[in-house]
């Protein structure tokens, strides 16, 4: 991560928030929060700009308004990650669409369908690693359990690494990463992490920026004061309204 540097920027584009990342000799990528787990990215340049989709889902975006999706992302089949009429909306006949293995089956084989540990190249070079997510606290297991497959990935591109969980609890796989810039996690209960769990995800893996995203909808709300507290001075914690 030699060449990483971090200049962040804030704003709102339309109706959504996002923000801007610069990296590597001034390349820039922009993300776009939607709602809860759907949001996207985009990278290029002013000439031809490319956009991957994160688990669309239509009341969380007005998706038929959105640039087409070069990839598309699909963490697992919960209502709150994959809807098909959002897919459809954003994708072209040229859109790669990556999923779980219980997702594909209501895709009707147009998707490419990722296990934890496979890993995918797109065009430009982009490469797309499945990361296994699952619950792992007593009680808890049912929700996304290991053996479903569920996915999180991680985006890598132009020296760019980009780790999305999913929908998951601190797992001995996710623990192992290395060489994460930027990282995406859930927290909320008592589905995926709790503060003190993504604190010590954070600590592990060490990316430069934290996003929390997946953090509402239920009736413990998350600390997110805390969660920046506790991790003030180890990495960049940036909140967007991704309840």
């Amino acid at each position: 991560m030699g060449l990483f540097s971090f200049f962040g920027s804030k704003g709102c584009a339309s109706d959504y928030s996002t923000d801007v990342v610069t990296y590597s000799n001034d390349k820039q990528i922009k993300f776009t929060f939607f709602k809860h787990a759907s949001f996207s990215i985009t990278y290029g340049d002013k000439f031809e700009q490319h956009h991957i989709y994160i688990d669309p889902v239509a009341e969380y975006a007005k998706y038929p308004q959105l640039p087409k999706a070069d990839a598309v992302l699909i963490t697992h089949s919960h209502y709150d990650h994959f809807d098909r009429a959002a897919v459809e909306d954003v994708t072209t006949k040229k859109s790669a669409i990556i999923c779980d293995k219980t997702t594909a089956e209501s895709l009707d084989g147009d998707a490419i369908v990722m296990t934890p540990g496979m890993q995918a190249q797109l065009d430009g070079g982009i490469i797309i690693e499945a990361v296994a997510a699952y619950n792992t606290s007593e009680g808890h297991t049912d929700f996304h359990p290991k053996a479903r497959e569920d996915n999180g990935y991680i985006i890598r591109f132009e020296g760019l690494s980009i780790y999305v969980a999913g929908d998951t609890e601190p797992t001995e796989e996710m623990l192992a990463l290395k060489d994460i810039d930027i990282a995406f996690l859930p927290v909320n209960q008592p589905y995926t992490m709790t503060v003190d769990q993504a604190v010590e995800a954070i600590k592990a893996i060490k990316p430069r920026i934290f996003y929390p995203y997946h953090y509402g909808e239920v009736d413990e709300k998350t600390d997110i004061e805390r969660l920046k507290r506790e991790l003030e001075g180890i990495t960049d914690v940036r909140v967007f309204p991704m309840e």
